[in-house]
């Protein structure tokens, strides 16, 4: 007999997280339940899934398999059961001249040996005719738990043998059931074996496939170490799975950004370490230059007015009124440089007047030093102000702009505008000089104006207009700024 093939069973598991709100417990009693799981690693936990698969499949397709065989063997032997019933009572009817004695012995050697039942020919008396067959064992015995899994009930069936209205015996006909189930279990054991190997082979090559799919994580990993301990040169080479190509090339990017901005950084600290000392020094030089000859100079005219006054004749009036004129001409020079040189290091006309006003004393001063260029400020629709630090970046910025204009791009015209638009402040610092050579290196200025920016959450932008360069200035509109008609500040 040949068993049914099974159906393949299928087990899905449902790996979407449950969005029912659930009371998290305590971390340590979690870990302490569930170690083994939580410290395996991810080749581990799916290895274990597949295991956990198959045997839930094994444990399914073993009852389909008692199941059918159940219901086959007691077809099977209800069947056989029937066909032996018939062909006693034809081998009864056709042998009605047969003697007794021979009959009994013709039914007990031709139903001695049948699959799935068994025929005993008893006498009147009840005793068996001819010696009851040993139990033949079989090289496929089923052992004892698989038999009772699947044995039927043992039905017996009594034919009494009648030959001319005399009662001769009866043949006394009894199921069977272990030859299909030794047949079965031989099958069994011959599948469960197969599907052992195939599952084992499948186990070993998906862990060996593991390794290698899983092998870029690692990898990873240890890029992220390098990253955490700050070195910064960590680089992943891409993978054959496009998924994880796609991250160690992100991951490459964030790297290769990382060292641009440490980079940028330790620039950055090296020229802050020497700013201090760059304006120190630009400081002391004004002070020497302006200064200096402008204190000799009331030093000398002090010491003349002195001189003409100690005369024994009258003093001249008209020399010492020349001596003061020139006096009050040093302090006015004198005056205009200090001025200058307190509104480089803070503007001190910055959360006093409007940014718009401030803007335009800083161009109107730039045209007084530098005649020979024209400084254009359109900065009307301004707010009286944004805040300090706002309010200070776009002074810089325009500042250092139209020094850069001036001294490196030799220009003729100037234009600065500053527009509020869509919730951020547009500045623009347009020229006609020379432009910006390809040559060119970024130096403290134009850094001091990118950190300032960026550090509000702008964008600085340097390029050729063709001719002159242009700066562009992008910055948020702070939440509070400070009122047109008082400084207070406002939302």
């Amino acid at each position: 007999m040949d068993i049914a093939d099974t159906p393949a069973m299928r087990l899905t598991v449902d790996t979407t997280p449950s969005l029912l709100p659930t009371p998290a417990p305590p971390p340590t009693s979690r870990r302490s339940g569930f170690r083994p799981w939580a410290d395996g690693s991810t080749r581990a936990r799916l290895v274990a899934v597949v295991l956990f698969i198959d045997a839930l499949a094994a444990l399914i397709s073993c009852g389909v398999i008692v199941f059918n065989a159940r219901n086959a063997v007691r077809v099977e032997t209800r069947a056989s059961l029937a066909t032996v019933e018939s062909l006693v009572a034809d081998t009864i009817r056709l042998s009605d001249t047969t003697s007794p004695d021979t009959l009994l012995q013709t039914l007990d050697l031709r139903f001695k040996v049948l699959r799935h039942v068994r025929v005993a020919v008893l006498e009147p008396d009840g005793d068996q005719v001819g010696k009851p067959m040993p139990p033949q064992k079989s090289e496929r015995e089923a052992p004892r738990w698989f038999a009772d899994l699947i044995m039927p009930p043992i039905e017996r069936h009594t034919l009494p043998i009648v030959v001319n209205g005399q009662t001769l015996g009866t043949a006394q006909i009894t199921t069977q059931p272990m030859d299909e189930i030794d047949e079965i279990w031989g099958y069994a054991r011959a599948l469960s074996m197969t599907t052992l190997a195939i599952n084992a082979a499948m186990l070993i090559a998906l862990y060996l496939a593991l390794g290698r799919i899983l092998a870029p994580l690692q990898r990873l990993g240890a890029g992220l170490t390098q990253l955490e301990h700050h070195d910064y040169t960590a680089r992943l080479s891409p993978p054959g799975a496009r998924e994880l190509a796609v991250i160690a090339e992100r991951f490459n990017k964030v790297a290769a950004a990382l060292s641009e901005v440490r980079g940028a950084n330790g620039r950055l600290n090296r020229q802050l370490l020497t700013a201090q000392d760059d304006e120190r020094r630009r400081t002391a030089l004004e002070l020497h230059d302006e200064f200096g000859p402008c204190l000799f100079a009331l030093e000398a005219n002090a010491a003349s007015i002195a001189r003409i006054a100690s005369g024994p004749a009258e003093p001249n009036r008209e020399k010492l009124a020349a001596r003061a004129a020139e006096i009050s001409a040093i302090v006015g020079q004198v005056q205009t440089v200090n001025r200058e040189l307190l509104n480089r290091l803070r503007p001190h006309g910055l959360g006093q007047a409007p940014l718009s006003t401030c803007l335009d004393l800083l161009l109107r001063g730039f045209g007084q030093r530098h005649p020979a260029t024209s400084f254009v400020g359109r900065f009307d629709g301004l707010a009286r102000g944004y805040g300090e630090l706002v309010d200070l970046t776009v002074f810089r910025c325009v500042q250092e702009s139209a020094t850069n204009a001036v001294r490196h791009g030799g220009a003729s015209r100037v234009e600065a505008e500053a527009v509020e638009v869509d919730g951020r402040l547009r500045v623009t610092i347009r020229d006609d000089g020379i432009g910006i050579p390809h040559e060119h290196r970024t130096g403290l200025g134009l850094s001091g104006m990118r950190e300032r920016v960026e550090a509000l959450d702008g964008t600085f932008a340097l390029d050729n207009a063709g001719p002159g360069a242009i700066v562009t200035i992008l910055i948020p509109v702070p939440p509070e700024r400070v009122d047109e008609n008082n400084n207070a500040p406002s939302a």
